[in-house]
């Protein structure tokens, strides 16, 4: 075989490569950063005014709303599609603020649900 030959298999297999990398979908491949924008499903949610980010890392998680300066942290459980995080915020009355965020795989999307005690909302996050 000649180096003439040997370009377009190279290219065969990148193209192969690529488009199997592209396909993968999110229950199958989580890792990575999706954004979204929640939506309020009761109460009243603030953080509905921007883009949301989850980050899924080969061991920990973390959740922003609305790209806001609290992250909601958890770790990922091996062999499980169900992420959960949270996040307990002292308010300045000195009581208990929990925000939490949990999401599962739908698809090439995660899907998630986001409450604090005045807020519930929904999100649909993408790559």
């Amino acid at each position: 075989m000649t180096i003439r030959h040997l370009a377009p298999l190279t290219v065969a297999c990148l193209v192969g490569f690529f488009s199997c990398a592209a396909m993968a979908d999110a229950q199958h491949d989580p890792t990575g950063l999706w954004t979204g924008r929640l939506v309020t499903d009761q109460g009243t949610c603030d953080e509905t005014r921007d883009t949301s980010t989850f980050q899924v890392g080969t061991k920990r998680l973390a959740f922003t709303p609305a790209d806001g300066s609290i992250a909601l942290r958890g770790v990922v459980e091996k062999g499980s599609t169900h992420y959960h995080t949270e996040a307990l915020i002292q308010q300045p009355s000195g009581a208990p603020f929990p925000m939490v965020f949990e999401a599962h795989p739908e698809g090439d999307t995660m899907v998630g649900t986001y409450g604090t005690p005045r807020c519930r909302a929904h999100i649909v996050l993408k790559r």
